[in-house]
């Protein structure tokens, strides 16, 4: 009897978000190996081989086996980044973790038949803000003006025309504090006397202030649409006061549901959360796609809905692929 093929999930151990998914797979008896590329190589062997007939081998895990051949989803989440052995240092350690990464990394982004939740190429393609604003905008999603510049004089500028503005980080690098306690780097509103010398040092991003009434998550999962008003929130980033908020499904309007299809195919994805914010007259402005965002933190009612659209797209790969 011919084994069911197998769900690879790419992620860290500690994922909420994957745990859920993962749960609902088991709930279905759909085979899932779990893979953390960090643990390479010393809970994670790979036998591969290239011929003719194309990649074969297998990977395994402390405590799973997946022929290469026969996986036929991958849901890639957030893995730890590539590492060395123990006992190395210096360019020894920078040269294993590199072949690993190109490696076992293009191992794991080419598999054969494989249906990628998202694909790590795309997700990458996707997180640079600059492409995701000339995206959306395209797709006829409603932009608020925006300034990306290292110029401090036009970031006055901008700030005095456009004001209340807005600063918001270009990428969530890791930044911690000297205690190693890890800071985030929120979106803040920014006066034009706010704008300094250190605007020169590198890009930043000023956008126009919405005037909301509510936030939206809206998260895509294919063509399934799950719309999520998010009220409460005492500030202008509603991820610094999860206790403080309510979550409520709405229905998408059809000319954002358009865009938001029309942007995961620009960018070929099959997965997104895309944040707006609500006005009063009911236009949705937006703000960002995530390519990889969280959902688990939603009740469950929410939660629930989504786990199990995204289950259904990595047990049935078949239908509707992108």
């Amino acid at each position: 009897m011919t084994r069911p093929s197998p769900v690879l999930v790419v992620t860290r151990l500690e994922d909420t978000t994957a745990d859920v998914v993962i749960e609902e797979l088991g709930r279905r008896g759909v085979p899932v190996v779990r893979l953390d590329p960090a643990d390479f190589p010393d809970t994670v062997t790979v036998k591969a081989r290239v011929d003719v007939s194309g990649l074969v081998g297998e990977v395994r895990t402390a405590t799973r086996t997946a022929a290469l051949n026969a996986v036929r989803s991958v849901y890639w989440r957030r893995p730890r980044p590539y590492a060395a052995p123990a006992g190395l240092d210096g360019q020894d350690a920078r040269w294993c973790a590199d072949q690993a990464r190109f490696g076992l990394g293009g191992i794991l982004t080419a598999l054969p038949g494989a249906h990628y939740v998202n694909h790590p190429w795309r997700n990458r393609a996707a997180e640079y803000k600059p492409a995701q604003l000339s995206a959306a905008a395209r797709c006829g999603l409603h932009i608020p003006p925006t300034l990306v510049t290292n110029d401090v004089g036009e970031a006055r500028r901008f700030v005095a025309e456009y004001g209340p503005a807005v600063y918001k980080p270009l990428y969530n690098s890791d930044y911690a504090d000297p205690q190693g306690r890890g800071l985030t780097v929120w979106v803040e509103e920014v006066a034009a006397e706010d704008v300094d010398a250190g605007v020169g040092r590198t890009m930043h991003l000023f956008q126009q202030r919405v005037d909301k009434v509510a936030d939206i998550r809206l998260t895509a999962v294919g063509d399934r649409l799950f719309a999520v008003r998010i009220d409460g929130s005492p500030g202008l980033d509603w991820r610094r006061h999860y206790d403080d908020l309510t979550y409520t499904l709405i229905d998408t309007p059809p000319d954002v549901a358009k865009g938001a299809q029309d942007y995961l195919a620009a960018f070929r994805l099959t997965y997104g959360a895309f944040d707006f914010g609500l006005d009063a007259s009911g236009r949705w402005h937006w703000y960002e796609c995530n390519p990889n965002g969280q959902f688990a933190w939603f009740p469950e009612h929410i939660t629930s809905r989504i786990t199990t659209a995204i289950a259904d797209r990595l047990q049935y790969p078949d239908r509707d692929r992108r």
